[in-house]
């Protein structure tokens, strides 16, 4: 098996190709060891010293590792963990896992606002992000304000350059294809 590994633009999370499907829907982002105790391959990647985050996107993962840890040290045993998960034949879940999407009932017209933005979302700006190890997730609309609040996973979650992605490239692309939108914020 062969597992290439990619840099991202937050230089704290590394992005692992397995060559294979990771998930087969949807992503999941596990922010503590307490977290990814619904996955083996969390649970061991996060038993390595220094890793204080893990994404599964849909043939990818994410690893990030807190600023004194050293991915000179640290790469090897999560390309370890992650070999020997997938040879094991292992489920990646003990037990159904969701998104964590939101999942509020919109009516009407916002009705129809929301499924722009989600479609927005799904084809151009979703695929962009996972080229970079990340995910964006809706969480909801706010109709009065025309305020979007997304939610950022993977290497998007704490990257340096987030702020940038979100105002200039989503905000912009959402305000022109949506007019209802006025403005985009980040769900921490």
């Amino acid at each position: 098996m062969f597992i290439q590994t990619e840099p991202t633009p937050n230089p704290q999370v590394l992005k692992f190709l397995p060559g294979r499907t990771v998930m087969e829907s949807g992503s999941q982002d596990f922010r503590s060891a307490e977290e990814a105790a619904a996955s083996a391959l969390a649970t061991e990647i996060f038993a390595l010293e220094g890793v204080n985050r893990v994404f599964f996107g849909g043939d990818f993962l994410t690893v990030g590792k807190v600023a004194s840890a050293d991915w000179d040290h640290l790469k090897a045993p999560v390309l370890a963990a992650i070999m020997d998960h997938f040879t094991s034949g292992q489920p990646l879940f003990e037990a159904a896992s969701g998104t964590g999407e939101g999942g509020e009932a919109y009516e009407g017209e916002t009705a129809q606002v929301v499924a722009e933005i989600r479609e927005l979302l799904d084809t151009r700006i979703r695929p962009a992000v996972a080229r970079d190890g990340g995910d964006i997730l809706f969480d909801r609309f706010e109709p009065d304000s025309g305020t979007v609040w997304l939610h950022m996973r993977g290497a998007c979650a704490g990257c340096p350059s987030s702020s940038a992605t979100l105002k200039s490239g989503v905000e912009n692309m959402l305000k022109h294809y949506v007019p209802e939108v006025t403005r985009v914020e980040q769900t921490l």
